[in-house]
C-alpha cells in the first residue's frame, strides 16, 4: 500500500516517522478503551472464548449489530480468514452474543441487536494489494484497516476499503428461535417495496450522491433504515411512499431549521443515527439538501 508521510510544519519542516512494528498488546488495550471513540463501537469483551478459539475484541456499533475486530501481529498471519471463521461463528450462536450484550449493555440494547451488518474489522501495521482483492471477492462486511504510530503520541487509522454488500437475511425459523429478531413487520426493504416509483428514483440518486462523495463510503443495509458510513455513521435514511428521511450526524444548532423539512430530532425518538432530521419529498428538497449531506460527509 502507498505510503502516508506526516510532517511538522512549526519551525523547520521535518517528516515525523512512523512506527509499523508487530502490532503490540498495549494498542489492543488502547483500542478496546476507546472504541466507540475510534470506531462508533461499543466495546463488549477481549479475547472472546469460542468452541474453536478467541475473538480478539468484540462489540457492538451505532446501528446494534455485531462487530468483530482482529489485530494482525506477524506479516504470515491470516487475519481476514480467522475473522471470516469468527464471523460465520457468531451468526450460529447468535443466543450466546445475545447473553454477552445481556450482560454488558443490559436487556434493551440486547432486545435491538440487528444482524443483517455483522462486520469484522481487521487492524494491522499493513495489507497486501491481495489482502485487498481478496476481501472484495468474498462479498462479507470485512474491513481492512491500517495504523501508524507516530513518536508514541499520535495514532493513525486508514481504512483500505468501504465494502457495499447484501445484508444477511433472518429466515422466519430464525426469527421464532431469535429473541434479538424484530417483532415489528416494518423494514427497510419492505418499505421500498411499497414506495412510490417517484421515491425510488429519489432514493437512487440520494444513494448515488452520498456514495460519490468518496471511496471511504460504504452502504450499510440495515433492518429498518441504510447507513451511510465512513468509520461511523454520517447519513441514516428511510424510504417511504411520499417521502424519504435523512437523519445526519450534524450539530441542529448550526443549521437553519425550516418545520417540515429540516427539524431538530436530537430530542425525540428516531430510527438511525444522527440529531439532524432533513425531509425529503420532492426532487427540490433533495437539491436544497445538498449542501447538509456535503457537511455531513465532511465533518464526520
Amino acid at each position: 500500500m502507498a505510503d502516508i508521510k506526516l510532517f511538522s510544519i512549526s519551525g523547520e519542516v521535518q517528516e515525523v516517522k512512523s512506527s509499523s512494528a508487530s502490532f503490540e498488546k498495549e494498542l489492543q488495550t488502547l483500542i478496546e478503551k476507546n472504541m466507540e471513540t475510534f470506531f462508533g463501537v461499543r466495546f463488549l469483551d477481549s479475547e472472546y472464548r469460542i468452541t474453536n478459539g478467541r475473538i480478539d475484541s468484540i462489540g457492538l456499533d451505532e446501528n446494534n449489530c455485531p462487530v468483530i475486530f482482529e489485530y494482525k501481529r506477524s506479516t504470515n498471519e491470516n487475519v481476514i480468514n480467522q475473522g471470516l471463521f469468527y464471523l460465520d461463528w457468531l451468526l450460529d450462536h447468535k443466543a450466546d452474543f445475545f447473553v454477552l450484550v445481556l450482560n454488558k449493555l443490559g436487556q434493551d440494547v440486547a432486545d435491538e441487536i440487528d444482524w443483517s451488518m455483522p462486520c469484522v474489522i481487521c487492524i494491522a501495521s499493513d495489507f497486501t494489494k491481495f489482502d485487498e482483492h481478496a476481501v472484495n471477492q468474498m462479498q462479507r462486511n470485512i474491513k481492512l484497516v491500517r495504523y501508524k504510530k507516530y513518536n508514541n503520541t499520535h495514532l493513525l487509522f486508514e481504512q483500505l476499503n468501504a465494502p457495499t454488500i447484501s445484508p444477511i437475511s433472518v429466515d422466519e425459523t430464525d426469527k421464532k428461535a431469535d429473541k434479538t429478531a424484530s417483532t415489528s413487520n416494518v423494514t427497510f426493504k419492505g418499505n421500498y417495496a411499497k414506495a412510490s416509483d417517484t421515491m425510488k428514483t429519489l432514493y437512487a440518486g440520494l444513494r448515488d450522491y452520498i456514495v460519490s462523495l468518496g471511496d471511504d463510503v460504504s452502504v450499510n443495509e440495515l433492518k429498518l433504515y441504510v447507513a451511510f458510513k465512513k468509520t461511523k455513521n454520517i447519513i441514516c435514511v428511510e424510504i417511504y411512499n411520499k417521502y424519504l428521511i435523512m437523519q445526519m450526524h450534524l450539530n441542529p444548532d448550526t443549521v437553519e431549521l425550516i418545520p417540515g423539512f429540516i427539524e431538530d430530532y436530537s430530542n425525540k425518538g428516531h430510527w438511525g443515527t444522527g440529531d439532524l432530521r432533513v425531509t425529503i419529498k420532492t426532487p427540490e428538497d433533495f437539491e436544497k439538501a445538498k449542501a447538509l449531506i456535503d457537511r455531513a460527509y465532511n465533518e464526520n
